[in-house]
């Protein structure tokens, strides 16, 4: 299909060595690292390697070698915290800096990686299994190109700032490079030992003498700063690796614990929990998760909403940071050159020399048209979570305004249906949570003109009508909750008359400008059971469409059903599968009462943590059909760790087990809870009850699920839904 001027002006681009090469990925705060296996980054100018800090790139090459060769690769693993990299290596057949011959596999190379506070700081452990001394040359080829995030992904800029010489510091050197937004950035690199350095300072030379079965380490600091915010200060390898894991540890105190029987899922839960750490990063208004590594490691609205409401009842304390934050950042006043209206929440902000220009909208971009019901519709779960009244109170003025937008803003046609059209033309076309600019069509294939109306951000709205009506009466205030439930009510009727679809047994994928229904089978119907929109006897139909083959392609939903017109299952959300998405329609299934149909969901999306690497789900992958002996397919430039992909799996257990944690009644509600057959035993520890606890065990039984409660904090009582 041929793509229109100006509807993708900020594409990633998909090199074909991308999903070839394997990368590794250490994130901290705004730094976050993409490297090969090997520890190397081998950046060509749209290559997606490198160390990364607020939104630039600070080194584009790194590369070690060793007797002016590249090591064998022998094994590459992140620790299971996330914290350290650690990679496996060892000699080829060589000369060392002597001449003297070093058989392949004489020298063994440990490399150990981790961020902490702006700053990559790696050890290198060489190890000699020989009987002769060695006169190693270590060579590190090293490349600063200051490119901004959004030139890595491909878009071209006309101009660029200027690059500094290479400076000589101490044991190391600094590159440096100051942007047309006049800011200073700079990267150095330190080594514990005086290099010899060369090429204008793209190559350093360190000199290691290993005595026969000895062991020598060489350590090395790479240090990102700018002007505004200059590097924090010099740490050993050590004590920077146990500022981390203390960090992360915090984070981990929060959580509900989550133990099964089942090794796998176990392995799938703690890479999941261990990825939403090192997603989040501290805010001046709370923890927020950034979306993912590498191209959206910032704040987005939607994502952090719908991961905080993906774990809610793991850990509502990341709700709390979300809504603090995008509180803090909600739009004020009218702003077409970055979609923004007053009452209207972020959906990205970035930083960066391109975003601080202005050459691209998204410093603080508000393009998003679900995000405001959505921060709605977390705030009312998270009272439900937490019972933290003093919060919502502090947030209500947020929250009004939100609903200000949606009715003031939202509606420009007045005809009470929530939609967009970019403000403008550097923005996104589509501003649904599918913002590719190909996502909204009609069954025949052609573009659905704006303003377009989608399915799901109806039931984002009608859902956040009734938790603000829920927070309403909270706040004492019911005549204000029985408007909000009489308009959520009013909302439901119309949106039947006009989005249902007889002829495809399901809602619609949205409305066009001229109120034109898209009668195209997508997954966004699914977000219709879980707002709670759909009418029960609809809400059967929408079920068998969507694990219907067409949609269910035995590893998730797919975004568009197969057979649809533009249907690609190689696209990024024209019939790929996204665990997120399929996480939320599971939800939306077992609120129905098809807990059987969310548990094909789980059982598919378990059967792909089994089959990736690290046990860590990905954005997004390919829709093909599931084929017997094979793993799914990788989409080539999908994110991973993403923050909403890996609390999936949160959402899919809480699906199954029916679990809702009401702090003002001190009860949780295990509702008609249902567990797959390779899944006997599911322990809950620490399972936060407002400012209590309770421990749980659920036993899968042939006929139900029996359950215990192994240790209560204060008085919660536990309340099983047959």
């Amino acid at each position: 299909m041929e793509q229109r001027a100006g509807e993708q002006e900020f594409p990633i681009g998909a090199s074909a060595d991308l999903a070839d090469t394997g990368t590794r990925v250490l994130k901290h705060d705004d730094t976050f690292l993409m490297c090969e296996r090997r520890g190397d980054v081998l950046g060509g100018p749209h290559g997606q390697l490198g160390l990364f800090h607020r939104g630039t790139r600070h080194l584009s090459r790194f590369r070690l070698r060793i007797g002016g060769q590249r090591l064998l690769l022998l094994g590459s693993t992140v620790r299971e915290d996330n914290v350290v990299l650690a990679v496996e290596l060892m000699n080829p057949d060589m000369l060392d800096a002597d001449g003297v011959s070093v058989p392949h596999g004489t020298l063994h190379v440990r490399r150990e990686r981790l961020l902490w506070d702006g700053a990559l700081y790696e050890e290198i452990a060489l190890s000699s299994y020989g009987e002769q001394p060695l006169s190693l040359e270590l060579t590190f080829d090293i490349e600063a190109d200051f490119v901004d995030l959004f030139e890595v992904r491909g878009t071209p800029r006309a101009k660029r700032g200027v690059h500094a010489p290479a400076e000589v510091c101490g044991h190391g050197l600094s590159l440096a490079y100051t942007g047309l937004d006049g800011e200073r950035r700079e990267t150095r690199v330190e080594l514990d030992r005086a290099p010899r350095i060369e090429e204008g300072g793209r190559r350093l030379r360190a000199r290691v003498e290993l005595a026969p079965h000895a062991r020598e380490i060489l350590r090395l600091r790479v240090v990102c700063s700018t002007s505004a915010l200059p590097a924090g200060p010099s740490l050993a390898f050590t004590d920077a690796g146990r500022a981390h894991a203390a960090e992360l540890s915090a984070l981990a105190g929060d959580d509900c614990e989550i133990t099964t029987s089942n090794d796998l899922f176990n392995e799938w839960l703690r890479r999941s929990q261990a990825d939403l750490r090192m997603m989040v990063s501290e805010t001046p208004h709370g923890r927020y998760p950034y979306a993912g590594v590498p191209w959206f490691s910032t704040a987005f609205g939607r994502d952090g909403i719908l991961t905080a409401l993906e774990t809610l009842w793991v850990n509502h304390t990341l709700a709390a940071g979300v809504l603090e934050y995008l509180a803090a950042r909600q739009a004020t006043t009218t702003d077409p050159a970055v979609d923004a209206e007053p009452g209207k929440i972020l959906h990205e902000a970035r930083s960066g020399e391109m975003a601080a220009l202005g050459e691209i909208p998204f410093g603080r971009y508000y393009g998003s048209v679900d995000a405001t019901p959505l921060f709605i519709v977390l705030a009312g779960h998270y009272h439900r979570a937490s019972g933290d009244l003093d919060r919502v109170r502090r947030l209500w003025p947020s929250i009004e305004a939100a609903l200000g937008w949606i009715d003031e803003h939202g509606d420009l046609d007045g005809d009470g249906f929530v939609e967009y059209a970019r403000r403008t033309p550097m923005g996104l076309v589509q501003q649904g949570w599918k913002d590719s600019h190909d996502s909204v069509f009609h069954a025949d294939g052609s573009d659905a003109e704006g303003p377009i109306a989608l399915c799901e951000v109806q039931g984002y709205v009608f859902a956040a009508k009734n938790e603000a009506a829920h927070l309403a009466r909270a706040l004492g205030d019911e005549a204000r909750a029985r408007r909000l439930e009489a308009d959520a009510a009013e909302l439901a009727r119309r949106f039947e008359e006009r989005f249902w679809c007889e002829d495809i047994g399901t809602y619609a994928l949205a409305l066009d400008g001229e109120k034109r229904p898209c009668r195209v089978r997508a997954s966004n119907a699914g977000h219709c059971l879980f707002s709670g929109i759909a009418a029960p006897e609809r809400a059967a139909r929408v079920a068998e469409t969507l694990l219907a083959p067409q949609m269910f392609s035995g590893w998730g939903v797919r975004t568009v059903a197969r057979g649809e017109a533009r249907y690609n299952p190689m696209s990024y959300h024209n019939g790929s599968v996204w665990p997120h998405d399929s996480a939320l329609i599971a939800q939306g299934l077992s609120q129905y009462g098809r807990k059987d149909l969310a548990l094909a969901i789980l059982d598919g999306l378990f059967d792909v943590s089994c089959r990736v690497e690290l046990r860590r789900l990905p954005e997004l992958f390919c829709g093909f059909s599931r084929r017997s002996g094979e793993a799914p397919t990788l989409y080539p430039v999908a994110c991973a760790p993403q923050a909403w992909a890996a609390a999936a799996v949160f959402m899919l257990l809480s699906s199954v087990l029916g679990v809702r944690v009401d702090a003002a009644r001190r009860r949780v509600v295990l509702d008609r809870p249902l567990l797959p057959e390779w899944l006997e035993v599911v322990r809950l520890r620490r399972l936060r009850v407002g400012d209590e606890h309770v421990d749980l065990t659920l036993h899968r039984h042939p006929e139900d699920v029996a359950l215990t409660v192994d240790r209560r904090s204060g008085k919660v009582d536990v309340i099983v839904v047959k």
